[in-house]
């Protein structure tokens, strides 16, 4: 289920990949992935911060809310 802060993130992303990338996963590897994929093109930054989105969204589903961590 889609909550109010999925369609925030997913807005961010559409804006600026890095800064959803660094709203889920904070200051690690996937940051540094989705800053170097948006500096080589645009549009693979966009893929990689959804699929982060993606994968958030879906642990939250599976875990519950809190049982995701990105590490």
């Amino acid at each position: 289920m889609v909550k109010g802060s999925d369609i925030l993130i997913i807005i961010v992303a559409i804006i600026f990949p890095p800064a959803a990338a660094g709203f889920i996963t904070g200051c690690s590897c996937d940051l540094l992935i989705n800053i170097a994929l948006t500096l080589l093109g645009y549009i693979p930054g966009h893929i990689h911060a959804f699929w982060l989105i993606y994968r958030r969204m879906k642990a939250e589903e599976t875990y519950g809310h809190g049982g995701y961590r990105c590490e």
